[in-house]
């Protein structure tokens, strides 16, 4: 089994290298992201950081091409191991001096970098010792064994799939909204006799961050979709009126990232952004998660009823925030 998963090894770092250097060489958002990532804080400038990862990306495609191409001499997977190697020496950089930034890795992802990015790396590195010493094209080995190699393939990619970073939208964030639809959403309140569960904010640090109460005492108001009424409000207006409130102010030093992702969800609009709690050896990567009025805008209100909650990127903990 070994000595197949030895053999099997080229096809496997292919599927890695390939799609990962096709993102950063071709991938619109690798100049928008570049800017955000350690390596532009390394290089001091984010057009340089984004042409050193389009160079990268076209070195991966190209280790991709020769690990699928005949192992007639063991570079490729010495390459592919030493860029491994480089990998993990630039996170462990990008860790210590810029914790908050994102690795650029894929291309595709703005959060901060995680212990995923690191197993990434380290994947990287073992499958190109593994690959080195590979003994027959990956081709004939899967041939003598379709049913093992089957199986290895697919273990395999399971297991790189869960390291990625897209299946935080592909499959965790679905997951975490049925569970929110199931158990109810973090950023609610407990239910009252009056219908008015938003009035409470999930922590002490994010009442300070909601709308007061009046002065006669009276929570803020039950969004106006949950009261019946429609809307056809932009996100973009939305989160124009978020970046105004008060609750934005009071956690912006948390978040590091653009709009993620967003969601409506019993009249609130959920809007989510990647953070970072605490700092130095302390930091971790957090989701900061703002519930808004889904009927509210600029042309409506001044200062929204707004929830914040901030919850741990790994483990969906929630995380007291001070304001």
């Amino acid at each position: 089994m070994s000595a197949l998963a030895r053999d099997l090894a080229p096809l496997v770092l292919a599927g890695v290298l390939g799609p990962a250097g096709a993102g950063k060489l071709f991938g619109r958002g690798t100049a928008r992201q570049a800017p955000r990532t350690a390596l532009a804080r390394l290089l001091r400038d984010g057009g340089r950081a984004a042409l050193v990862l389009r160079v990268l990306g076209a070195v991966e495609l190209l280790l991709a091409a020769a690990l699928l191409a005949p192992p007639t001499t063991p570079l490729p997977g010495v390459a592919a191991a030493l860029l491994g190697a480089g990998f993990l020496g630039y996170l462990g950089y990008a860790r210590t001096a810029a914790p908050g930034s994102s690795c650029g890795c894929t291309a595709r992802q703005e959060a901060p970098l995680t212990w995923r990015a690191f197993a990434r790396a380290a994947a990287v590195l073992a499958g190109g010792a593994a690959a080195a010493l590979a003994r027959q094209p990956w081709w004939t080995a899967a041939a003598r064994h379709p049913a093992a190699a089957a199986c290895l393939v697919l273990a395999a990619a399971v297991a790189l799939t869960a390291l990625s970073a897209d299946p935080e939208r592909r499959w965790r964030m679905p997951l975490r909204r049925l569970r929110l639809r199931i158990a109810g959403h973090p950023l609610a309140a407990t239910a009252t006799a009056t219908a008015t569960a938003a009035a409470t904010a999930v922590a002490p640090a994010t009442t300070q961050a909601a709308m007061p109460p009046d002065a006669a005492g009276a929570p803020p108001p039950v969004p106006l979709t949950a009261a019946g009424a429609r809307t056809a409000v932009p996100v973009a207006a939305t989160v124009e009126l978020l970046e105004r409130s008060r609750a934005w102010q009071s956690v912006s030093r948390v978040v590091r990232s653009a709009l993620m992702d967003h969601w409506d969800h019993g009249g609130w609009r959920i809007l989510q952004f990647a953070g970072v709690y605490e700092g130095g050896t302390a930091a971790r990567p957090v989701l900061v998660l703002f519930a808004v009025d889904a009927a509210a805008s600029l042309d409506t209100v001044r200062e929204p009823a707004v929830r914040v909650s901030v919850i741990d990127a790994d483990s969906g903990a929630p995380v007291m925030a001070t304001a």
